[in-house]
Formats: structure tokens, sequence, C-alpha cells
């Protein structure tokens, strides 16, 4: 009995670790199943978690239409947010994974930007997303695992 609990926790623990911990996760899904493919026609809508569900980098993603799915399998790292999906503005300002809201959003440069509030945003853009993002980056690539 004690063996096959040491397995069973073994095996939750290898598949934890498995998961790209860099990505937001919640509810089981990347950015709690909206999706990403979506954002790029200006759209933040939940994915249909039954119908269109995905797996990339361990992470399951979730997309409105067959369309927006395949369109991802075909170019996954197009339609990937920014910082792991975490809050663009947060990442910058204070090199730290916060979680975002899925209705608040910015593509900039052909890159998807998710924010933690309305209010992240709109700072994001008065204090200028150019200085910002330089910032973000550098902050991003001292918080991603090393591989």
């Amino acid at each position: 009995m004690k063996n096959s609990l040491y397995i069973t926790l073994f095996l939750f623990s290898a598949q934890s670790f498995a998961q790209n911990s860099d990505f937001y996760t919640e509810k089981g899904y990347f950015i709690m199943g909206y999706d990403v493919v979506a954002y790029f026609d200006n759209q933040a809508v939940e994915g249909n978690k039954a119908k269109y569900s995905y797996k990339y980098e361990g992470v399951l993603f979730a997309f409105s239409t067959i369309e927006n799915l395949n369109k991802f399998k075909a170019e996954s790292e197009k339609y990937l947010p920014q910082y792991g999906g975490h809050c663009s503005y947060a990442m910058a300002t204070k090199g730290s994974k916060v979680s975002p809201d899925p209705e608040v959003f910015e593509i900039r440069d052909g890159k998807l930007h998710l924010f933690h509030r309305k209010k992240g945003l709109e700072n994001w853009l008065e204090e200028g997303p150019e200085k910002l993002r330089d910032q973000a980056d550098k902050n991003w690539s001292k918080l991603t695992k090393k591989e």
C-alpha cells in the first residue's frame, strides 16, 4: 500500500514538473481557456474546451473555432502572449508574474500583451510601451527557467 502511494506521488510530481511553469494557467487551461488566436481579431473570447482543446508544451489551450485551433497548430509561437500570458505592465514595473484579466489586452507590433486590469493597460500606454517592453523583456529573461 505504501509503495503504491509513493508511485502515485512520484507520477503526480513528474506530471506537474512537465508542465511549462512559465505559462499562466488557471482552471487547468492557459489564460483560463481564452482563445489566443481570437485576440488577433480584436476579440477576447473563451474557447470551447469540450470541442477545441489542444495541448502545447504540456499546457492545455482552448479555441473558439476549429479554424483558430488549426491556425495555432500551424504557427503557435505567433499567437502566444508575451511573458507567458502574465501582465505585461507588472512584468515591466515589478519584474513579477501577475495574473492577467483575459478581457484586457493589446496587440502591439504583432504581439499579444495581457494586463491584470484596465489601469495596467492605461499605465502601459501612458508610460510608453516601447520603454516598458524593453524592461519587461529584461525582467522576463531573469524569471524564466534556464535550460
